[in-house]
């Protein structure tokens, strides 16, 4: 039995050992595709991600640096959950493009 695990552990390990990370993923500092990462450091762009539609990858930056979008849903005032329904009606033909927009992130992480 020890020895049937051994050698499973090996085939994974030379399965993972052929599969080389994207460089797009290690310049943009995410952990992996389609998962946004805050760059507090970046002068304009508050969040980056390198998004992946089937074989398409791009690094997308989007949010504008220092602006909080909106808060938490629960107790919000009107006011920003009048902000909130400006920012989606206003940016709608643009989230609606997909992953590979910046809108559609600003979307699901800031608003």
């Amino acid at each position: 039995m020890f020895l049937h695990m051994l050698v499973r552990e090996r085939r994974v390990a030379v399965k993972r050992k052929g599969r080389k990370k994207d460089p797009r993923l290690a310049r943009a500092g995410v952990k992996g595709y389609n998962k946004p990462k805050r760059t507090p450091s970046h002068p304009k762009k508050s969040h980056v991600v390198v998004a992946k539609v089937g074989s398409k990858v791009k690094t997308i930056r989007f949010g504008q640096q220092g602006v909080s979008g909106s808060p938490k849903k629960k107790g919000e005032s009107a006011a920003y959950a009048a902000r909130r329904r400006s920012f989606k009606a206003r940016h709608a033909k643009n989230i609606a493009k997909g992953k590979m927009s910046a809108a559609y992130w600003a979307d699901k992480v800031k608003w």
